[in-house]
């Protein structure tokens, strides 16, 4: 390569259905949330409606008054602004505190498992609770029969006989080669799925916890942002996995990326000002269909106000002339208050646009990082990198690609200096500044600080004016730069991160996955604001579109070497693709 580089939570069974459920629950420890609505009786059975429906959080109200409407056979995509509530939605009817048919089982993905004695593979295989009650029981009566004869052998008999038929519904036998599989996709090596879970991180516990969710296959499945804490691989498969899932379920997931939105969905639910608009298709439908429809809804609103201008000048000139004018006058009058009667077109409000902008660095004279025959492993006699040569400049827009575990998160940290390497030498120019961008620092903020005295704790010489402007130019103005950032959405906390690395004012971007819980309107001002920088960008990322956007070059990691990848982000998509199906790890 040349030098210069361009919860879990088990599924809740519950009786038969009432045909009016109040949403919120009396009586109970108080919650932060309120919820209000009355379920809708439905011809089909796993339909979900709820008219009147509201929810606030610590007072807040984020949903006003809407009809919530989930049909089964149908994959939900939520959007939404940071810190619009999406996720407090996803929560609020997840735990129970919505009005759910009392006969649909949910699961919603919150958390990851805790770490214990038992395996992966055993992890998942747990959370099926219905299966694992009828193998036991199946086993008891099973050994009970062998001592019986006689009605008492027939009766358990009869009851044995009914386990196993349930359980084939369940599919029991091919359970643990499912759960397997399911931990393929999301990048477990057979050795990985038998390893304790309190072996694991925190990220590949909740791959665990993904797992559990995707074997259980509920009626309702709830999924907040599910490709976080996964790689390009496991979000592809991901993608061809719940784009065949559960034909008679509903899924509803919240995610930032357009790609694998336009994959798995089949409906947008835009939640914008407190209510919920439903759209049929994918995301790029949901685009244009809702550029459309706020054209059509611009020109009405025109009309209407154009009429309603010419009335009243009307009326204004003419009221009070001679009898015919007057009357005709009257009549404007009329028309006018029908017009408000029946309801104005609203003008259309546009969400609030958002720039970042990361400060142009000093010229600095190439090579300004130079990879010299590097190897590094984290063991001796396991290397994950031999006989690195390359270079970084100041012109490179890198994305880092290949398959889990290869290390693209430790060669950011080789650049970045956390890391020596075992062999070979990596230069820096002197001069040299870099910024990291990893959701480990956002998880290491101190969160009982507001964002504004956290960058006064980090820079005490800036005064606080410029601090504001400096927090305002990466969307946090007003009351949020006071809050507490325990209090803030992860999209805002992250939003803190950028505008502490701009305020370093470094050479080159070391971006690891950077768009974990932004929202889409976030990661295009991020996309923006990198394209717009003159100095160097390093990216590792599962979001596709934002690498097809500000990369202009994609490096593969694989055995233990980087070289330059022949082709587009999308072709190199399709080969993931071709490899899942040759592997055998989705049903085509």
């Amino acid at each position: 390569m040349g030098r210069k580089g361009k919860p879990n939570q088990k599924p809740k069974k519950k009786p038969s259905a009432p045909s009016v459920i109040p949403a919120s629950k009396m009586g109970e420890v108080v919650s932060p949330y309120a919820c209000t609505g009355v379920l809708r009786r439905q011809s089909n059975w796993n339909d979900i409606i709820i008219d009147g429906f509201s929810l606030t959080f610590y007072g807040k109200e984020l949903v006003s008054d809407a009809t919530l409407h989930l049909s089964a056979g149908r994959r939900y995509g939520l959007i939404g602004s940071n810190g619009s509530g999406k996720s407090t939605l996803l929560h609020c009817l997840g735990s129970g505190e919505a009005a759910i048919p009392s006969h649909i089982d949910v699961f919603h993905l919150s958390s990851e498992v805790e770490g214990s004695e038992m395996t992966a593979i055993e992890c998942v295989l747990k959370v099926d609770q219905e299966r694992s009650n009828l193998e036991h029981q199946a086993n008891v009566l099973s050994e009970q029969l062998a001592t019986l004869d006689g009605e008492e052998a027939d009766s358990l008999n009869m009851k044995l006989c009914d386990i196993y038929e349930r359980l084939e519904q369940l599919d029991a036998d091919t359970a643990t080669t499912r759960a397997a599989k399911i931990l393929t996709g999301l990048g477990f090596t057979p050795a990985m799925q038998e390893k304790k879970t309190r072996e694991f991180s925190g990220g590949w516990r909740m791959r665990i916890a993904l797992a559990r969710a995707l074997f259980i296959c509920p009626t309702f499945l709830i999924l907040d942002e599910p490709t976080n804490h996964l790689d390009m691989e496991s979000c592809v498969w991901l993608e061809e996995y719940l784009s065949r899932w559960n034909p008679k379920g509903i899924l509803l997931l919240v995610s930032h990326s357009q790609d694998f939105l336009n994959g798995v969905c089949t409906n947008i639910i835009h939640l914008f000002a407190r209510k919920l608009t439903y759209f049929s298709g994918n995301f790029d439908t949901f685009i244009q269909t809702k550029l459309e429809k706020e054209e059509h809804q611009m020109k009405n609103h025109k009309w209407e106000q154009d009429q309603i201008k010419h009335i009243k000048a009307y009326i204004a000139r003419f009221g009070h002339g001679s009898a015919k004018l007057a009357r005709q006058a009257k009549s404007k009058e009329k028309t006018l208050a029908r017009m408000q009667r029946s309801g104005l077109t609203e003008a259309v409000i546009q969400s609030k646009a958002i720039h970042f902008s990361f400060p142009d660095p000093e010229d600095l004279p190439p090579p300004v990082m130079v990879f010299q025959n590097v190897s590094f492993g984290y063991s001796p006699n396991e290397l994950l990198y031999s006989g690195l040569e390359f270079g970084v400049d100041l012109d490179s827009r890198i994305a880092l690609v290949g398959p889990n575990g290869v290390g693209k998160t430790t060669l950011l940290k080789l650049m970045l200096g956390e890391l020596n390497p075992t062999d070979g030498q990596i230069t820096p120019h002197n001069k040299l500044r870099m910024a990291r961008f990893s959701q480990h620092f956002v998880d290491q903020l101190d969160l009982s600080l507001s964002p504004l005295a956290f960058m006064r704790k980090e820079f005490p010489e800036v005064p606080e004016d410029e601090m504001r402007c400096q927090l305002g130019r990466f969307g946090l103005s007003g009351g949020p730069q006071m809050q507490s950032m325990k209090t803030l959405s992860d999209g805002q906390k992250s939003r803190v991160v950028f505008a502490y690395m701009a305020y370093q004012n470094p050479h080159i971007l070391l971006l690891d996955e950077p768009t974990n819980h932004l929202d889409i309107e976030t990661i295009d001002a991020l996309a923006e604001a990198i394209n717009m920088f003159t100095g160097g960008v390093v990216l590792v990322s599962h979001d596709m579109r934002l690498i097809s956007v500000v990369a202009e070059e994609l490096w593969l990691c694989q055995n233990q070497c980087v070289t330059i990848y022949k082709g587009d982000i999308l072709s190199y998509k399709d080969e993931l693709k071709r490899e899942i199906f040759a592997r055998q790890l989705i049903d085509e």
